[in-house]
């Protein structure tokens, strides 16, 4: 689905430094963003999260134990058998370091007993196997501790399409959704999220050496700068006026319009002037 026309409007005039946060006043805010929606809108005290000894997860970890304690909030490592120690490492850290409740629950074999019945499947498919068990796990252990799931996706991932379908978007709270990457690794040295995951490359961890920026053929800093212009409506000739590389341009620019149905669910036949969350003029959707 092509970005409309009316987009191309924008004057091209590159910002300083865009991407730049006061990261204590985000901090802040997320905290009582948390709270809002947690406490207040859905009358609940408790909060579940996948802790995968990334950076996006650490983050949450440290925000929810801020805005609810350690002991009300839950994080579960939840492992495939090719994950990595470190990975799992990585995730003690933020535990010892917030004192927040954790459990570690394999998932190796509710995967594996499902593909014994697939067959041989492709790394692809393998990983959305991974985070859809993950997500049962977790929303089955929030109904354990009478919590709720809190979502750990960035802007970054949420523009590219870089998450599985109804596994990493599922939980019904994200604070992080609308913060690019690179704005997520200073959130993190703003809280004090340990350096070893801030620094590490950013990885989806089913193979050895893959990363994110790897699958994707440009760096966060790079896709960052470009998508930070392309939602606020730049189109491809402004981005090349602004000395963005056509080459990356034309990656970041067709992630995002060919993964625009993924960030809106689901998409509902409209028969009525009263469908929900529906309407004939539908908003533009990154």
């Amino acid at each position: 689905m092509p970005l409309p026309v009316i987009r191309a409007q924008k004057v091209a005039q590159r910002d300083v430094n865009p991407l730049s946060i006061n990261a204590d006043q985000v901090a802040q805010w997320l905290i009582e963003f948390l709270k809002a929606e947690v406490i207040k809108r859905r009358g609940m005290s408790r909060v579940v999260l996948g802790l995968s000894g990334g950076v996006d997860s650490a983050v949450v970890a440290y925000l929810c134990a801020k805005a609810f304690g350690p002991e009300n909030t839950f994080a579960f490592r939840m492992p495939y058998k090719i994950s990595s120690q470190e990975s799992l490492d990585h995730a003690q850290l933020v535990v010892d370091d917030l004192g927040i409740q954790c459990e570690t629950i394999p998932i190796t074999g509710m995967v594996d007993g499902y593909l014994e019945a697939a067959g041989e499947v492709s790394a692809q498919r393998l990983g959305n196997v991974c985070a859809r068990s993950r997500m049962i796990v977790l929303f089955d252990q929030s109904a354990k501790v009478g919590g709720i799931p809190i979502g750990t996706g960035n802007k970054s991932e949420r523009l590219f399409g870089y998450y599985t379908w109804h596994a990493d978007d599922a939980p019904p709270i994200n604070p992080l959704g609308d913060l690019f990457k690179v704005q997520v690794w200073e959130l993190a040295r703003a809280l004090g999220v340990p350096s070893v995951i801030i620094d590490k490359p950013a990885t989806a961890d089913l193979v050895k050496g893959q990363t994110d920026e790897s699958d994707f053929g440009i760096t966060y800093p790079k896709a960052d700068a470009i998508l930070h212009y392309v939602v606020q409506g730049y189109s491809r000739e402004s981005l090349g006026r602004l000395g963005f590389a056509e080459a990356e341009i034309d990656l970041v620019w067709k992630r995002v319009s060919g993964t625009h149905w993924k960030r809106k669910l689901p998409t509902v036949a409209m028969l009525s002037n009263t469908a929900i969350n529906e309407y004939y003029l539908r908003p533009v959707d990154f």
